[in-house]
């Protein structure tokens, strides 16, 4: 019968062990001990040693279970503060009134029978400090703090998501006062009606639910203030944006100049930084950073000046004092006063035995040299210089960027031959509002002009574009007008929303539209209705509610009469600018500045005088592809046939002669012809003036 009796002391030891574990379940704060058995449940051991239970101690006792909890093992407040934030006072100051009062002074509301906010939903893109504002708001206040990730809420066992947020908020009811914070909210509260599964949408009832039992009346005047981070607050469920559960809302966007400035600030002040910086002048050359990118940028200006600092110390340039000399002490007795030096502490002494490379050569001789710990007069003179900041920008690529933007282009005004007409109209329009902003709102002027470059194709419109956003240091984003179309419904839509946001999330920034009329083409019976709502949205985006400070839109076109009327009205592409063939004065200089890097032999006047002759007609495009047959009759000429080309071989009297121009001339034409010169010229003629009377006079002509 010795069997059957072990076989029931283990089920009624197992039957206690779960009894225990489902009452801690209920105190998820209290320490668990299983039952001990009692005597009629131990069976006899005829004087064998008893087997005790993994969760026996050595002396036989029970040893407690850790506490349990949701999303962390205790609820102390994090250590971040206040003062480890920057260049957000605004959210700061919203957070205090909504966060703070309600959890240090309870009593307020309860006297004035004021309803108490209960939700906090904090929305911004990745890296603006959501997290770090919450755990800072917690450490300031001093109370419990649970954290949780809301993906951590999600079981595979049907049931266990909604028993895991029902625990969590009730743990919350039970040390309240105390602020509940839930990282990445979208992962567990999507749309209801666009979720895929039926578990996604008891998720989010029993959220929305668990929210509704945090009135007070239900949490005995104790006030327990939920918080939610996420950078996409549209695909959250429009129920729990209502008021009564996230009836606030806080967005953190990306900083602008003065908050860079700060947060810049705050980040630096734990660095060694040289002479007076200027925090101004480099938060004015990050535009588009939030604070995850501005830290990463001080990291990488560290790792820049170490690495500058070692090459110093190699070269020369640098030299270290010397670290004092330890003196024996005398012995006893003697009148000999010896003045000495704090001793340096030991360190082991490094010798290579492999011969130095010339890269490592720095930090080896640097190891061999200074064995030992720097004393502070050795240390004195490392510190972070703005070159380094500076070096270090080239290296870290701003967030926002990584999704898809391009960065500041490389071309410049130089690049840029002729066009000086119209590169001084692109000055004042969008190169000195973004340069001297103060300047122009001294006049009235604060909306952005928005310019339209039409003219004949390879006339250098996307070139101006470029070089206009690289004069202003702007981001710059370029977006081709067929790319945007999907054959989806409001997916076309969708994508000129999104490219504007990105831009308004790192103004300034240039937005530069190329082919536009495939974008935007007249909305008139002929034109379906998918693409008369990509217009819509277009124009609604230009001049809509949302204000587009420091966002300019360049486009360029070489069909301007295909485009919408609407959109060259003032406050749109109010600024038309037609950029003509060069004539024969502005091919000289474009072929001045194709020249650079070309080896012509001192005949570029030759060449030029060629060029200003014989190329009538001809786009800055196609004296570029000029240019480049020119150099390709010089090779064959050179080097002979292709076949007889010996790899390797390279000729340093290679020049290009006039002769190489005139037989280029034979091969490369003007890619605008006669009647196509013509047909831009009548367009010239019908859009000098006001745009908007070209549209209603098309508008007439059509109506009769």
């Amino acid at each position: 019968m010795e069997g059957p009796a072990s076989s029931n002391v283990l089920n009624k030891q197992m039957q206690g062990l779960w009894s225990t574990h489902r009452r801690g379940k209920m105190n998820l704060n209290a320490t668990v001990e299983p039952e001990e058995p009692t005597p009629a449940d131990v069976p006899a051991t005829n004087g064998k040693r008893k087997i005790r239970s993994s969760r026996t101690g050595e002396d036989g006792s029970a040893t407690k279970r850790p506490k349990v909890s949701t999303g962390s093992k205790d609820y102390t407040p994090p250590t971040a503060r206040l003062a480890d934030l920057g260049g957000i006072e605004g959210c700061i100051e919203k957070l205090l009134e909504l966060v703070a009062m309600p959890l240090c002074h309870p009593e307020i509301y309860l006297h004035t029978g004021i309803q108490a906010p209960r939700g906090v939903l904090l929305h911004g893109p990745p890296g603006s400090g959501k997290t770090l504002l919450a755990n800072a708001i917690a450490g300031e206040l001093g109370v419990p703090f649970i954290s949780i990730s809301a993906p951590s809420i999600v079981s595979g066992m049907s049931g266990e998501s909604e028993k895991t947020l029902r625990d969590t908020f009730e743990e919350a009811k039970r040390v309240a006062p105390c602020l509940l914070f839930i990282d990445e909210i979208d992962a567990i509260t999507p749309k209801r009606e666009s979720a895929q599964r039926e578990m996604e949408r008891r998720i989010v009832a029993q959220f929305l639910t668990c929210m509704d039992e945090m009135s007070w009346d239900k949490t005995d005047n104790k006030p327990v203030i939920v918080m939610g981070a996420t950078n996409r607050p549209d695909s959250l469920d429009a129920a729990l944006r209502r008021a009564g559960r996230f009836d606030h809302e806080i967005s953190m966007g990306v900083p602008d100049e003065a908050a860079r400035a700060k947060i810049l600030q705050v980040l630096s002040s734990k660095l060694r930084l040289e002479g007076d910086f200027n925090f101004a002048a480099m938060a004015k050359a990050t535009p588009g950073y939030v604070g995850a990118d501005l830290a990463a940028l001080t990291g990488a200006a560290g790792i820049i000046a170490v690495k500058r600092i070692f090459k110093q110390l190699s070269d020369g340039s640098l030299v270290l004092p010397p670290a004092p000399v330890q003196v024996e002490q005398p012995e006893q007795g003697s009148t000999t006063d010896v003045l000495m030096a704090e001793p340096v502490p030991a360190a082991p002494t490094f010798s290579f035995s492999f011969p130095i490379a010339p890269a490592a050569s720095s930090i080896a001789h640097f190891l061999n040299a200074h064995p030992g710990p720097l004393t502070p007069e050795q240390l004195a003179p490392l510190l972070i210089t703005s070159e380094d900041f500076m070096l270090a920008l080239k290296q870290v690529q701003p967030s926002a960027q990584r999704e898809g933007f391009a960065t500041v282009p490389d071309v410049t005004w130089a690049d840029i031959g002729a066009l000086h007409e119209t590169r001084d109209a692109l000055q004042m329009a969008i190169v000195l509002p973004l340069r001297r902003p103060a300047l122009f709102r001294g006049v009235g002027i604060s909306a952005p002009c928005g310019v339209l470059l039409w003219g004949p194709p390879g006339c250098g419109k996307t070139l101006l574009a470029k070089a206009v956003a690289n004069e202003s240091q702007a981001n710059f984003i370029s977006v081709k007008g067929p790319e945007l179309l999907n054959k989806y419904v409001g997916e076309s839509e969708r994508a000129v929303r999104q490219v504007f946001a990105r831009a308004r999330a790192s103004s300034p920034c240039v937005i530069f539209f190329d082919e536009l009329d495939a974008l935007v083409p007249r909305r008139d019976d002929s034109l379906s209705e998918s693409s008369a709502r990509v217009v819509n949205t277009l124009l609604t985006e230009l001049d809509g509610l949302d204000a587009r400070k420091s966002v300019y839109v360049v486009a360029a076109t070489n069909r301007p009469d295909m485009i919408d009327p609407a959109m060259v009205r003032p406050g749109r592409l109010d600024k038309l600018l037609y950029v003509d063939l060069p004539v024969a004065q502005e091919r000289r200089e474009i072929v001045r500045t194709l020249f650079r890097g070309v080896p012509l032999g001192g005949a570029e006047d030759a060449v030029a005088q060629i060029v200003e002759e014989r190329c009538d007609g001809y786009s800055g495009a196609d004296l570029a592809s000029l240019v480049r047959e020119a150099g390709v009759s010089a090779l064959r000429r050179t080097i002979g046939r292709p076949d007889e080309m010996q790899v390797g071989g390279d000729d340093e009297n290679l020049t290009v002669t006039p002769a190489d121009f005139i037989d280029a001339l034979e091969k490369v034409g003007p890619s605008v012809s006669a009647a196509q010169r013509r047909k831009y010229e009548a367009l010239r003629s019908k859009f000098a003036g006001l745009p908007v009377r070209v549209g209603k006079d098309e508008e007439e002509k059509r109506v009769e």
